[in-house]
C-alpha cells in the first residue's frame, strides 16, 4: 500500500504518505474512503511524511488529498528542509515530535493508573479524556461521542462512539465493552472501524487489545 492511516496522540487521524506515485496515492485514498464514506467525509487529518520517499511532488499530493474532501490541519515528521519550505509556503503548520520525551512519559505512566468514573450517558459531541488514568463508564457512549484515556477503558453500557485507550502511546492498554458497536476503536494510535468488528461479537461483551501492533477484538 502506498499510504497508511493511523491514529496518534493527536485526537485525529494521521495519514502516512509512503509513495511518491500520485496515481497510486489517489486510488488508495479512493479505496479507503469507500470503506466508510461517512467517517472519512471532511475528516480532519495530519499528514506524516516520515515514511515518504524523496522527490515527492508536494503541491500535487496535497491537492489530491484536498480533492478527496479531507481537511489538512498540519504536517508532522518532515525532515527535508526544502520540502519544509514548500509546505510552509502552501500554508500548512508543521508539527514536531520529541520521541525521547514521549518514551520517558510512557515509562512513567506505565507504573500506575488511577481510575476516573462517569455514571452519565456520554452524548454525541461530548469528549471525555482521562489523563494518566483508566476510564470507567457505567452508562452508554452514544454515536458521535469520544472517550479517551491514557490507561484502559471500561464501558458497562453500550459503546457506540469512539474509544481511544493508551492515548499517550502505551500499547499495553485495553478497551473493555459490555455491548460493543463502536464506530472507532484505537489503542496507542492503532485503530479499526466498526466494519472490522466481527458480526458474532457486535453488540456483545468484548475486549480490545494490541498484538504485534494489530488491533485484536475478542469476545469475553
Amino acid at each position: 500500500m502506498p499510504i497508511q492511516f493511523k491514529g496518534s496522540v493527536f485526537t485525529t487521524l494521521v495519514l502516512y504518505i509512503k509513495s511518491n506515485k500520485l496515481e497510486l496515492i489517489y486510488h488508495a485514498l479512493k479505496k479507503k474512503i469507500k470503506e466508510s464514506k461517512d467517517f472519512f467525509k471532511n475528516a480532519p487529518i495530519i499528514i506524516n511524511l516520515s515514511l515518504c520517499p524523496k522527490n515527492i511532488n508536494w503541491n500535487k499530493i496535497y491537492k489530491i488529498i484536498l480533492k478527496k474532501k479531507f481537511i489538512i490541519i498540519g504536517i508532522s515528521d518532515c525532515f527535508d528542509l526544502k520540502l519544509k519550505k514548500k509546505i510552509i509556503k502552501s500554508g500548512f503548520p508543521i508539527f514536531l515530535k520529541n520521541k525521547s520525551l514521549i518514551q520517558k512519559k510512557i515509562n512513567v505512566v506505565k507504573k500506575f493508573y488511577k481510575s476516573i468514573f462517569y455514571k452519565n450517558t456520554i452524548r454525541s459531541g461530548q469528549t471525555i479524556y482521562a489523563k494518566k488514568s483508566d476510564l470507567i463508564i457505567t452508562n452508554n457512549v452514544n454515536v458521535g461521542a469520544e472517550i479517551i484515556s491514557d490507561g484502559n477503558i471500561h464501558v458497562y453500557g453500550k459503546l457506540q462512539g469512539r474509544a481511544l485507550a493508551g492515548a499517550n502511546g502505551d500499547g499495553t492498554r485495553k478497551i473493555f465493552s459490555k455491548y460493543l458497536s463502536s464506530e472507532l476503536l484505537s489503542i496507542a494510535g492503532e485503530y479499526c472501524l466498526i466494519d472490522s468488528i466481527p458480526k458474532k461479537i457486535l453488540n456483545k461483551s468484548a475486549q480490545i487489545y494490541l498484538k504485534n501492533g494489530i488491533i485484536q477484538i475478542k469476545k469475553i
